[in-house]
This record gives C-alpha cells, sequence and structure tokens, in this order.
C-alpha cells in the first residue's frame, strides 16, 4: 500500500499545480456569497463528487449537488439559477467530458478554484468489452463503442487518487482549515483501501469471471479485480444494442456460464430483463452510484459499494 500511496500524493499535486491551484487566494470574503454561512462553498456537479467534498471538507464546507437524487447525470441540463450559483461558489468540483452542460457553464465561469476530477487519476478507453476476457467465442470488438471512460469513482483506488488531489485543492483554496482537510482526506483514502481489499478478498476465488451490464459503467473495477464486463449498451447508458450484439452476448453467456444480467437503479431496465428472459438468465441490480435514492441498496458511495460487491459474488459464484 505505501507504494500506492506515494504514486497517488504525486498524482495529486501533479494536477493541482496543472490547474493553477497554487496561486489562489486564501479562504476569501466572498467564500460565503452563496451558503451565507461563512462556510467554503463547494457546487459538484453529481452525487460522487458532492461525496467526496463533504467528506473531505466536513464541517467547514457548504456543499450543493447540481444532479438531484434521482436525476440521470449524464442528461443533466443545468439551469440559469444553477449557472448563477456555480458563479457565486468558491469551489466547483466536477467530472470533465461526463456532463457537457456542466463543462461549458465551469468554462465560462471566474470560480477561482476549478477542480476537474479526471485530471487527478488515469482514464482508459473502453468499449463494450472490459477486462481480460478473450472473446473469440462471441464475435464482440472490444473497441466497439469505445471512447474515455468516466466512471473512475467505481474503482476504490482511481477514487482516492482523485480524494487526494481534492484534498490538496481544498488546502490551498481554504489554508485556515487545511489541518482538518488534510486528516478528513487521510481517512477517507484508508478507508477506501479498505474497502479495495474488500473487493480483491470477495472476488479473488469466483466460477466466472464475466458478468453483462446495461451499458460499460464497470470497465475500472472489472479490469482492477481480474474480471470482464460485457456491456449491452457500451458507454452510452441510453443507445439500443444491436441484433448481433443481442447474439453475441447470448452466445457468450453460455460460453462463459454467466448466470446474471444486471441494470440499473436510474436506468429503464427493460432491455436487461428482455435478454436475460430471452437467454435464461436472472436479473440483479449492479448500482454505479450517480445518485443514492430510495431504490439505492445502501445510504453512501460505501455502503452501496459493499452491496455491489455481494451482487458480484452471487452472481460470479464465489468459492
Amino acid at each position: 500500500m505505501n507504494v500506492r500511496r506515494q504514486y497517488i500524493t504525486g498524482v495529486a499535486v501533479a494536477a493541482v499545480t496543472a490547474l493553477g491551484l497554487g496561486t489562489l487566494s486564501a479562504c476569501s470574503s466572498d467564500s460565503a456569497a452563496a451558503a451565507g454561512d461563512g462556510k467554503f462553498d463547494v457546487v459538484a456537479s453529481f452525487y460522487p463528487m458532492a461525496f467526496l467534498a463533504e467528506r473531505i471538507g466536513g464541517a467547514h464546507v457548504h456543499v450543493t449537488s447540481l444532479t438531484q437524487p434521482g436525476q440521470e447525470p449524464h442528461d443533466l441540463e443545468i439551469s440559469a439559477q444553477q449557472t448563477a450559483r456555480l458563479q457565486e461558489s468558491d469551489a466547483v468540483l466536477y467530472l470533465k467530458n461526463l456532463q457537457p452542460s456542466v463543462d461549458e457553464a465551469v468554462a465560462q465561469s471566474d470560480v477561482k478554484t476549478k477542480i476537474d476530477a479526471a485530471s487527478l487519476t488515469s482514464l482508459e478507453k473502453h468499449g463494450n468489452e472490459v477486462g481480460g476476457h478473450a472473446a473469440s467465442h462471441d464475435g464482440s470488438k472490444n473497441e466497439e463503442l469505445a471512447g474515455l471512460d468516466p466512471h473512475i469513482w467505481l474503482d476504490p483506488v482511481r477514487y482516492a487518487q482523485v480524494a487526494e488531489g481534492v484534498g490538496a485543492a481544498f488546502v490551498k483554496a481554504d489554508p485556515k482549515n487545511a489541518a482538518d482537510y488534510k486528516k478528513n482526506t487521510a481517512a477517507l483514502v484508508e478507508k477506501l483501501d479498505g474497502l479495495n481489499k474488500q473487493f480483491e478478498d470477495g472476488l479473488a476465488h469466483t466460477k466466472s469471471k464475466v458478468f453483462i451490464t446495461t451499458h460499460a459503467a464497470f470497465g475500472y473495477l472489472a479490469e482492477r479485480y481480474g474480471l470482464t464486463e460485457e456491456a449491452i449498451n457500451g458507454l452510452d447508458p441510453e443507445s439500443e444494442p444491436s441484433a448481433a450484439r443481442v447474439r453475441a452476448l447470448e452466445r457468450m453467456a453460455k460460453a462463459d456460464h454467466v448466470t446474471t444480467v444486471f441494470y440499473e437503479t436510474l436506468v429503464s431496465d427493460k432491455t436487461a430483463k428482455t435478454i436475460a428472459s430471452d437467454a435464461g438468465l436472472r436479473t440483479d441490480v449492479l448500482d454505479p452510484i450517480e445518485g443514492i435514492t430510495a431504490k439505492s441498496r445502501g445510504k453512501d458511495y460505501f455502503s452501496v459499494q459493499e452491496a455491489n460487491l455481494k451482487a458480484l459474488q452471487t452472481a460470479l459464484g464465489t468459492k
């Protein structure tokens, strides 16, 4: 773990320097302009970013999310009121290229601290199939619908790297509370390390290594733990699969002893249930944690991730 921690710190510091955060002033006199409570005011683009801001900032921050619970973040079109709210904030924490309307608003704003989570870790191109599975029997193409995958928060290791970077940005932007930001960041990274260990141990010995999802949200997680994600729709959760893709998935499911087609809480389960029915498979939820609602299997990032681990263990057949 010590080697990984050193790498994370290096990535975080380099990214913060690249963002120009070193030139930021101390917590400014207008830091509470929007919140009105004297706290460091942070606007987050959607739940995984808001969760980091709240855990790292603690009592010193006021966090507002642009994406409401139950709202599909990919489809977000921010309002004029939200744009004004962003403009008045001390900091914005977002994930570039996930929500175009947010990217545009951030680019046009004069917010002093702009933290792009995508710059704090590494992104990869992912297509329909992600992981170590050789798909010679299903006829799929790994690069089909490939693009830079934004779902970095579902990999606890990458999410920890982002947390380090966010913590460093908060320290530079609001130095009077630096000690607490550092302490909270360290605690969060330690807990993410623990979650990583849970996944490593929990998925080390399974009967199958292949799982099917509605869209390719779990590619980083699959690669981290030696699995293969076969996605129905690639990176776009709203696209419709081709007939050839459906036939390929059915062949693959038989060859690799797949038992379950996973769907999400914020996207229609119709396609997943149709494919599962035709192939004689079960369905279950694998939550990409883009928002917490009453349907979520947990109240926060960690509890939902633990539910995801249990769902994967059941589907893959833990030995």
